[in-house]
């Protein structure tokens, strides 16, 4: 394997941004894990609320970042979970200083 969790999670802060808050999801703390095994990547994410209108765009923008960044990969499974419950507490430092929250 030529890639590991911690090299899909950076393609993923790279190129992922949350359409309504204009910030990476890795900082925003949308990504709870990632496991990368042989030619598959499974991601634990969640979203803002569950209502989360961007949600749709948001994991289609995460496999086609996977896709194009790794193209050795023949699985790519997106995985919405709720627990736990997504709140700014889970953001970067970074994120709560671009978003003003301290």
């Amino acid at each position: 394997m030529a890639f590991t969790d911690n090299d899909v999670r950076e393609r993923i802060r790279a190129h992922v941004i949350d359409p309504e808050i204009g910030l990476n999801i890795v900082d925003l703390g949308l990504i709870y894990g990632i496991d990368v095994d042989e030619d598959a990547v499974d991601i634990d994410m969640t979203l803002t609320s569950p209502g989360c209108p961007a949600g749709p765009q948001i994991i289609y923008d995460v496999k086609q970042t996977v896709k194009r960044s790794f193209p050795e990969v023949n699985q790519i499974a997106v995985n919405i979970v709720w627990q736990p419950f997504w709140s700014p507490e889970m953001m970067s430092e970074w994120a709560k200083e671009e978003l003003g929250i301290f």
